[in-house]
């Protein structure tokens, strides 16, 4: 009996040694290892569409800020600079840390900033994008004019400065649109998932067991 009692107590202890570190190490992987995986990925996509924004620039000095939406990808760069930081804050259980729950709380709501933001501009550039494919230019002095319906004597008319080609708005600036349309979709999905992960590591648990409390009560 004696020695009965004093394996089990013994392969207890193993046990709870053995078990103990694992959910703290766990949620370490869970928490720590996906914001550098998304903040990398909003830091390259970021990049991305201030680079083809600034091209865009490079064609036509005449572009609206709309057109070019740099500012979003440098917005997406710092957003993917508070990631950066929440993967470098120590991990613990149930956000013991303040700064590390701060941190958390800073890039949830930023990410859902920038997810409003890559909205904002997937729309703008598909507008841009749909009448940019359907220009007529021509040169009228040191500008080039386009218009939707050249028959149209009274047809709106679109004025760009400083190009030195009327080509280039007919071929590179409806690719430059697409391009930012497809880059911002990208980016809209990474920070549509950093929203959903925080809150599903955040909340999920707590909702999960409201609802069981209340069907234990029923």
């Amino acid at each position: 009996m004696g020695r009965g009692q004093r394996g089990s107590s013994g392969m207890e202890k193993l046990k709870m040694r053995e078990e103990s570190p694992e959910p703290e190490r766990g949620g370490c992987r869970r928490t720590c290892r996906f914001p550098l995986l998304l903040a990398l990925l909003q830091l390259l996509l970021g990049a991305a569409v201030a680079v083809v924004a600034f091209l865009k620039l490079s064609i036509t000095s005449s572009l609206m800020a709309r057109e070019t939406p740099h500012w979003a990808g440098i917005i997406l760069c710092l957003v993917s600079v508070v990631g950066l930081v929440l993967y470098c804050v120590t991990s613990r259980p149930d956000e013991r840390s303040f700064l590390q729950y701060a941190v958390k709380l800073l890039y949830f709501i930023l990410c859902s900033v920038g997810l409003v933001i890559s909205v904002l501009v997937i729309a703008f550039a598909g507008h841009h994008y749909t009448q940019a494919t359907g220009f007529t230019c021509q040169r009228t002095g040191p500008h080039c004019v386009c218009t939707l319906e050249p028959d149209d004597p009274i047809a709106r008319t679109f004025t760009y400065q400083d190009v030195e080609d009327c080509a280039h708005l007919t071929s590179d600036l409806p690719m430059f649109f697409l391009l930012q349309t497809l880059l911002n979709l990208a980016q809209a999905l990474v920070c549509a998932a950093a929203v959903f992960i925080m809150w599903r590591s955040r909340y999920q648990v707590f909702f999960a067991g409201l609802q069981v409390s209340s069907w234990q009560k029923v």
